[in-house]
């Protein structure tokens, strides 16, 4: 007599759709499944297999969807979704130290970071994204936002040595960012971590001593590197060289940094980038709206670099969405090579996922929907005109999804949106406080 499986009881199941898994391999499972136990990820496979296997406490239905790893959006500053819009169409360092510095100094607090945080894990739950990577003021409100949204952040407190909204300088800064990485040190889906600026804005001894306090808590460190010509004449002017060796000589460049932008890099520099680990940040849409460049990803990639995809802040680029931003990312490389073949849609994909949880340092525990993996995912639609016929499901993610075509989306094993209604954010109150907040602003600059 055949023995029967022993059926195993899980708390969800995710069944049918054709199931992206952005494993090593790029498997594909056409009707597949993901069984998901205490936050993880227990089994991926066939649908039939795992229905037999697996009893859950919950079904989701995802027959005649895709079902992929949560996108992680790999650069961003949350809080600045309340200055979307404020000032459009002017190179980066205008758009710093004319518009976005003063804003922040007369407008950013605690408040303003916690609403605005909250707007952003609005916009990036109904977007797909499932973890993000944040620096910016006040980052302990940040920190609340994000638990209280069930989304994953690796939050970077600012680190500046002038003053700042929350701090007075480079001393006030560091105490409060030691603060910051005590009480939250330990967090199962926030990770504390520092942001020195970049090399503009933070000398050599705050950033000495930034990796310094951030390597006694094992954590991460989040800066801006090489984003335009403007930044290079600064680091030139003031140290004799460019931002990527000025942090080689400081012994600087490790697998805890994360350097968004990266445009303005050589064949030495990005050899540096990927011999010290060091993990890179692609924000296409931001470095075109501020005309700052295209990152030389295929040779970052071809080099070894751990390369992800952010949105940069909804103040520059100006939205939050990372299907957007696949798509100018796998478009921008091509124009800019005349080569059709540079930066394909399956690279465009991993760089979202699991290239982004590895430029975080994070890929051992997601980033994609393997075994033993935290369960991060998401379920799209694809019934709509721009999804048929469906020959190939990852260039339809790429170069045809749209945000609203993300139905559900779970973090951590918990459903955050479902059937797009969000089951962790009170979105009535945020949008009363978001337009008090713009009404205050729009008087200011009147």
């Amino acid at each position: 007599m055949r023995k029967q499986p022993t059926v195993e009881s899980v708390d969800l199941l995710v069944l049918g759709g054709t199931v992206l898994t952005v494993d090593a391999r790029d498997t594909v499972v056409s009707d597949g499944a993901v069984a998901i136990r205490d936050g993880a990820i227990v089994e991926v496979g066939p649908r039939s297999k795992l229905e037999r296997r697996f009893r859950a406490r919950r079904s989701i239905d995802a027959r005649g969807r895709i079902v992929l790893p949560g996108f992680v959006n790999a650069h961003t500053h949350a809080a600045m979704t309340l200055l979307r819009g404020v000032r459009d169409d002017v190179l980066l360092m205008t758009w710093l130290e004319k518009y976005m510095f003063p804003l922040e100094r007369r407008f950013v607090t605690r408040e303003f970071v916690r609403w605005g945080t909250r707007l952003a894990c609005w916009e990036m739950i109904a977007s797909g994204t499932t973890t993000f990577a944040d620096g910016y003021f006040f980052e302990e409100e940040v920190a609340r936002a994000v638990d209280e949204a069930g989304l994953r952040v690796i939050a970077g407190q600012g680190i500046f040595d002038v003053p700042t909204p929350d701090s007075n300088g480079a001393a006030e800064g560091l105490a409060r960012g030691e603060r910051f990485l005590s009480d939250w040190t330990g967090h199962p889906r926030v990770t504390p971590a520092l942001a020195p600026h970049a090399c503009y804005t933070v000398g050599p001894r705050t950033f000495q001593k930034t990796v310094g306090l951030a390597a006694r808590f094992e954590a991460p460190v989040l800066t801006h590197v090489s984003e335009s010509d403007g930044e290079l004449a600064m680091v030139s002017e003031r140290y004799g060289t460019t931002p990527v060796r000025h942090l080689a000589a400081l012994g600087l460049l490790g697998p805890s940094l994360t350097a968004a932008h990266c445009v303005r890099v050589d064949e030495e520099e990005i050899a540096l980038l990927a011999a010290g680990v060091v993990g890179v940040v692609h924000c296409p849409e931001s470095n075109m709206k501020l005309a700052s460049g295209v990152a030389p990803v295929p040779e970052m990639l071809a080099a070894g670099a751990r390369v992800g995809l952010g949105t940069d802040g909804a103040a520059s680029n100006n939205d939050l969405d990372m299907i957007g931003e696949m798509g100018s990312a796998a478009r921008v490389h091509k124009v800019a090579s005349l080569d059709p073949t540079a930066v394909p849609a399956r690279v465009v994909l991993r760089m979202a996922t699991q290239g982004g949880a590895d430029a975080l340092h994070v890929g051992e525990r997601i980033g994609s929907l393997e075994t033993g993996k935290r369960a991060d995912l998401i379920v799209l639609d694809i019934s709509g005109p721009n999804a048929l016929p469906l020959f190939d499901p990852t260039s339809h993610v790429v170069y045809s999804a749209r945000s609203d075509a993300v139905q559900t989306v779970v973090v951590e094993g918990k459903v955050l949106m479902d059937r797009r209604r969000l089951r962790t954010l009170d979105t009535k109150e945020i949008r009363n406080q978001v337009t008090r907040f713009g009404r205050r602003i729009r008087s200011a600059l009147a």
